[in-house]
């Protein structure tokens, strides 16, 4: 009877408050069940969202202690007193003060300092007296050891979109066989176009047969004016010499950089995906035979995201006619095309 009693008063007492004493318990209530409901691991964090909250609270209601439930009142008087200090930090601030020297007379005065690194700064600045220009000794000792400003450089992945038409990638990649002999794969891709140009096969690599693949691959009067690869030993001591005779200059990677090479490196991941993993090698007239019919897949029919979903060498595009299919690598691939 006496729990009855409690809550019946209680109703009373609800039903008898105002509307925004009730809307502002409830929202102070709420407020604290989310903060206890936020996914974490440890204890619940308060952000200074929530502390702003309850800092406004506190002065917009007497009873505020009484609607507290996550931390204490004296956490809350904390916070209010650490806005309040930070609040007065930001009224007082001033911004007089020694005025800031001219990028004009930081430059004179590390001329100066360059120029004749005997003087002192005391010596500095009595030559600036005599041009008209008053600096104090902090100053001077400031700037004086600064160089000329050094005009930044473009960065590599400008380089290669500004070169990008008159640009080659090189890259070297291994594979195993069926009886567990190690074939190797050099190819060479233009950056513009994203054409494999070559892709040859062998057991051997050296230094000679890497030089007479690109010798071949730049037949004909088509040669890039910079060819990226990376510090492989295979192509010899003297490629970027023997490659400067033929007026192509070669850029190399910078140490352990596979994104310096990303092309290359996107088109190994490609030929793994779409071709090799699906293939098994037998010798390397198998895999050449395998290469030679992807890359002319690659090169004429497979959609390029890079290219705005065409190949490197679209072909003429007929828009009538029936729809044929074309199987690739034994059905790996399908090319659909209209027929003639």
């Amino acid at each position: 009877m006496f729990e009855f009693l409690i809550l019946l008063l209680a109703m009373l007492r609800a039903v008898l408050r105002e509307r925004s004493e009730l809307l502002t318990e409830n929202l102070l209530l709420r407020h604290q069940l989310a903060v206890l409901t936020r996914p974490t691991r440890r204890r619940p964090r308060l952000r200074t969202g929530d502390t702003l909250l309850w800092v406004v609270a506190r002065h917009l209601r007497r009873d505020w202690r009484r609607h507290l439930v996550v931390v204490r009142p004296e956490t809350v008087v904390r916070w209010h007193r650490r806005a309040w200090r930070l609040f007065w930090r930001w009224r007082s601030r001033t911004r007089l003060g020694r005025p800031r020297l001219s990028p004009e007379v930081r430059e004179l005065i590390a001329a100066i300092s360059r120029d004749t690194p005997l003087w002192g700064t005391e010596r500095i600045r009595g030559e600036l007296l005599k041009l008209g220009l008053t600096v104090s000794n902090r100053s001077i000792r400031r700037y004086r050891g600064r160089g000329p400003a050094r005009p930044s450089s473009q960065t590599w992945r400008t380089f290669l979109r500004n070169h990008a038409a008159r640009i080659w990638a090189a890259d070297l990649f291994t594979l195993q066989t069926m009886t567990f002999r190690t074939l190797y794969v050099l190819f060479f891709i233009t950056h513009g176009q994203r054409e494999l140009l070559q892709v040859i096969v062998t057991a051997h690599p050296t230094a000679a047969w890497v030089w007479r693949q690109l010798v071949e691959a730049t037949a004909w009067g088509r040669r890039p004016r910079h060819l990226v690869r990376d510090r492989d030993a295979v192509s010899g001591g003297d490629f970027a010499a023997r490659a400067e005779a033929l007026g192509i200059e070669t850029v190399l990677t910078p140490v352990r950089a596979p994104r310096a090479n990303a092309i290359a490196e996107r088109v190994v991941r490609t030929l793994r995906n779409e071709c090799l993993d699906h293939v098994l090698v037998l010798n390397e007239a198998h895999l050449g035979a395998v290469l030679r019919e992807y890359v002319t897949y690659y090169n004429t029919a497979r959609p390029h995201r890079s290219l705005g979903l065409t190949p490197p060498q679209p072909g003429e595009r007929r828009h009538t006619g029936p729809i044929r299919s074309r199987p690739i690598l034994g059905g790996l691939h399908h090319v659909y095309e209209r027929a003639a």
